[in-house]
């Protein structure tokens, strides 16, 4: 029988991420259901880190994960961050917007600034002129090396002595003498005192197998798909852009952009496959906003980003049973506030003191808890 502290269901960055600062401390075992950890939306997101992206929460958070990034404690081959900066861009007659938007981030990200016209096209010549009343520029923004961060914390869980097991779809579980007993679809059996979720778009499903309220996990899928460089335009050193009301954006890999409808459909948890009229509708609004000339496309994919109602990540111990502690609903941050939700989220389940310089957000990481879905 596999004997640890802590259980953790999941494989992609939230799994990860907690399973490594909970292994600092105790015996810890993670579970994924798929053959590969990362098989779905974690291994399919173009993450970015933006101080101005999410709630106050959210950005509180993301502010907060910065000296992991810059300086990891676990072993990294390559740097976290690359260079991108971020433009967001009003369209005619929603300039007043944007100048909301601008002066609800400032406490997390002082360093975007409004820009006029002219400018947003000195920043991204990918832009068409005269689309653009006023833009938000964030030179701060990077992009996430997405397979180093993961890699960086499955290195890190294994140097502490964690176990992960792969292909071990969680069928039942029950309580057993103060812990969970539980067992997966080959009969291995596994058992722990606690148990975190941190499934994702199954997260309501892997709780119903331990019996379990649900907390109304909303996996909403988004498509993307890569196109050329127009004739002349170099893709590299153009920052990551999206427009205002979130119809679309896009952003440089290698010599090629990658670009999404930025959608949210929902649907059941599943292998997200890319929506064929959704990119049709961002090329239509990409061509008309930029000098792109999107004729074909190339490599469409898709994933789940997951909500609940609120939009706020589900971080905390059930109200019916604390042994069952909530990892979820991470919506699109969960790469870029991995850092320091998951070191205030193990410091909650194991009931030690956070990090001093994570102190502050204990009333936050109050927020986050399920309690308030009840």
């Amino acid at each position: 029988m596999n004997r640890a502290a802590v259980l953790v269901m999941g494989g992609g960055i939230s799994g990860v991420s907690i399973a490594y600062e909970l292994s600092r401390y105790v015996p810890v075992m993670l579970l994924e259901m798929e053959s590969a950890l990362a098989y779905h939306t974690s291994g399919r997101s173009l993450a970015t880190f933006v101080e101005s992206y999410g709630p106050t929460a959210v950005r509180a958070l993301t502010q907060a994960s910065r000296p992991f990034f810059e300086d990891p404690p676990t072993r990294v081959d390559s740097p976290l961050f690359s260079p991108l900066g971020l433009l967001l861009v009003a369209g005619q007659g929603e300039g007043d917007d944007l100048v909301d938007l601008h002066a609800s981030v400032l406490d997390n990200a002082p360093q975007a600034r409004l820009v006029p016209a002219a400018e947003v096209l000195e920043i991204n010549p990918v832009l068409a002129p005269g689309h653009s009343e006023l833009g938000m520029f964030d030179p701060a923004t990077t992009e996430i090396d997405v397979n180093e961060l993961q890699q960086g914390y499955i290195r890190g869980l294994r140097a502490n002595g964690g176990a992960i097991h792969k292909g071990a779809r969680v069928v039942d579980a029950r309580r057993e003498n103060g812990a969970w007993v539980v067992t997966d679809a080959s009969g291995t059996t596994y058992t722990a005192k606690s148990v975190v979720n941190a499934a994702g778009a199954w997260a309501d499903e892997v709780a119903a197998v331990f019996g379990v309220s649900p907390v109304g996990i909303r996996p909403l899928r988004r498509s993307a798909f890569m196109v050329k460089a127009p004739a002349g335009v170099r893709a590299r050193g153009i920052p990551l852009t999206g427009s205002l009301d979130h119809s679309w954006h896009f952003m440089p890999q290698g010599e090629m952009f990658a670009c999404s409808p930025a959608e949210e459909t929902l649907q059941p948890p599943s292998d997200a496959k890319p929506d064929e009229l959704e990119i049709a509708r961002a090329i239509d609004d990409l061509n008309e906003a930029t000098v792109l000339r999107i004729r074909g496309i190339s490599s469409p994919w898709a994933g789940l980003r997951t909500f609940v109602a609120d939009g706020l990540p589900v971080v905390g111990a059930d109200s019916a049973d604390e042994s069952f502690f909530w990892y979820a609903a991470q919506g699109g941050y969960g790469m870029q506030l991995a850092p320091a939700m998951s070191q205030l989220a193990a410091a909650d389940l194991l009931g030690i003191a956070e990090a001093e310089e994570l102190a502050s957000l204990g009333d936050t990481l109050r927020e986050l808890s399920p309690t308030r879905l009840r």
